[in-house]
């Protein structure tokens, strides 16, 4: 290959590897957002079931329903 040819395929390499940085960089950022909203989302479900199970108990349920074995067991 020539000095043209060589620059050529060395600029199509550059950008090509600018274009995967740039998609691990936004890809990263995702995750680290996913990661925050299932962090809160387990939070919200872990209340949710805390709060179903003291409904249940003062209803006057013997055993929370989360509890109970299912009927095919």
């Amino acid at each position: 290959m020539n000095k043209n040819g060589d620059a050529d395929r060395m600029a199509r390499l550059e950008e090509a590897l600018a274009h995967l940085t740039r998609t691990a960089d936004d890809l990263s950022e995702i995750v680290a957002r996913q990661e925050g909203e299932l962090a809160l989302l387990r939070r919200r479900v872990g209340l949710l079931l805390d709060r179903e199970a003291e409904r249940e108990a003062d209803a006057g349920g013997t055993i929370p329903l989360a509890d109970q074995r299912p009927p095919h067991w």
